[in-house]
C-alpha cells in the first residue's frame, strides 16, 4: 500500500504558527484510516514551538535557502533558516524510510508551499514559488501536491 506523506496542520492537528489547524480534508482522513498516512509538521520537527511568529522566506525561495541565497525569517528579523532545513531534512528521512512517492503539504506556506509561497515582505503578497521542505521532497523526486489539488494527488496516486 502507497504511503503518503501529510501536513499535520491538513490532518487538523494544531502545529501552524497561529497555533491552528488547517483540516481534515477528505481523502486525507481515509488514507488515514487506511494506514496510509505518514504525517509532519517540518517546522515543528525542526524544533520551532507552536505558536510561532510567522515567517517567510526572504531573497528567493525554498531552493535558495538550500543553496545559501535566501533565508526565512520572521517580521523582526529572526533568522528560522537552521530550523526549516532541519525540518524538511527530516521530512526526506521519513519519505525515504517508507517509500513515499506523493506529498500533501500545507498550500503557500514557507515550508511546504509548492506553487506560491509569500514574498518575503510580509504583505500578504504571494509569488511562484516553493518552500524549503517542498522544494527538498521535489529535488529527491517526490510529487508535491497542496490541498487545494487534492484531486490531482488522488489521481497521480491511482497511477503509481
Amino acid at each position: 500500500m502507497e504511503k503518503i506523506l501529510v501536513s499535520r496542520c491538513l490532518l487538523g492537528h494544531k502545529v501552524r504558527y497561529d497555533g491552528g489547524a488547517s483540516g481534515p480534508f477528505d481523502p486525507l482522513v481515509q488514507w488515514q484510516a487506511e494506514g496510509r498516512v505518514v504525517a509532519i509538521c517540518p517546522e515543528v520537527s525542526g524544533g520551532l514551538p507552536t505558536p510561532r511568529p510567522p515567517a517567510e522566506i526572504a531573497g528567493g525561495q525554498g531552493v535558495d535557502v538550500w543553496e545559501g541565497r535566501a533565508r526565512v525569517l520572521t517580521a523582526e528579523g529572526e533568522d528560522f533558516s537552521a530550523a526549516f532545513l532541519d525540518g524538511a531534512r527530516q521530512a526526506l528521512a521519513l519519505v525515504q524510510r517508507h517509500g513515499i512517492r506523493i506529498a500533501i503539504l500545507k498550500a503557500n506556506s514557507p515550508s511546504c508551499g509548492n506553487l506560491l509561497i509569500y514574498d518575503g515582505t510580509f504583505s500578504g503578497l504571494k509569488v511562484s514559488g516553493e518552500g524549503v521542505t517542498a522544494a527538498l521532497l521535489k529535488h529527491h523526486g517526490v510529487l508535491v501536491f497542496s490541498e487545494q489539488e487534492l484531486p490531482e494527488a488522488v489521481q497521480a496516486l491511482a497511477q503509481l
